[in-house]
């Protein structure tokens, strides 16, 4: 028994290190998350204020874009619609299943703006389906920017040679029509009825899924445990045989 001792103590102690190591990785892991917190509830102020603030003129093509400074800023622009090349993007909204009607917009710069007007059924696909009223031009659209968003969406690769859409690839699109001098994002048109009621705007959902709290408190959880556990150890480490 008095050799068995010492080797159950030093057992102990190694695992005892190994907890109190773990209590640092936890703690580490606990306030990484409180500073996502915080950066994301900033985030979530900034976008807000973007949001529903006053349009300012969208940014010409040339311009570089960030999510940090642009995202969901409020935008607005005026041109021509080149309507003939439109690309439709599949969609699921709260109107149900169809596209996304994406038009490039010709400025009087002649710079190329793509310009998401709204959602259309997929009885609506085709644009004699709409109406010739939504071909008027010049026309004025303020909407949100939005960044590219490249190759595909979940599980689906946009198919540009198939004219098979699943995400507004603003470089992709831009391509496969031949068109040049393009923004690098595109614009979410806001609400504004078109004519003959297609598309139909002001579909953007601006969510930002923020749990970090949550994390943060499941590790400093798992470092409290942790530390009992180290307190436990070394308590039964220092108990006679």
């Amino acid at each position: 028994m008095t050799e068995a001792r010492p080797t159950t103590a030093k057992r102990h102690t190694a695992f005892a290190a190994i907890m109190a190591g773990l209590v640092l990785v936890f703690l580490a892991l606990g306030t990484w998350q409180v500073q996502r917190l915080f950066w994301k509830l900033d985030l979530i102020a900034r976008v807000d204020a973007r949001v529903h603030a006053e349009p300012v003129p969208a940014p010409p093509p040339s311009t570089s874009v960030s999510a940090a400074n642009d995202e969901y800023k409020r935008v607005t622009t005026t041109g021509r619609l080149l309507n003939d090349k439109e690309a439709l993007v599949q969609a699921v909204t709260e109107l149900g299943p169809g596209f996304w009607v994406v038009t490039p917009l010709e400025t009087a710069d002649q710079g190329i703006v793509l310009i998401n007007r709204g959602f259309v059924p997929k009885e609506k696909r085709d644009p004699a389906a709409r109406g010739q009223a939504q071909y008027e031009n010049p026309v004025t659209v303020t909407g949100l920017l939005r960044l590219s968003e490249p190759k595909g969406g979940f599980l689906r690769a946009n198919d540009p040679s198939a004219d098979r859409w699943y995400s507004r690839d603003v470089e992709a699109i831009a391509k496969a029509r031949g068109l040049t001098n393009v923004a690098p994002y595109f614009i979410d048109a806001d609400a504004t009825p078109n004519p003959g009621g297609f598309p139909v705007g002001g579909l953007t959902i601006v969510n930002f899924r923020n749990s970090h709290l949550v994390y943060a408190l499941t590790w400093y959880s798992l470092a409290a445990m942790s530390a009992g556990a180290v307190y436990f150890l070394l308590r039964r480490r220092k108990m006679p045989a």
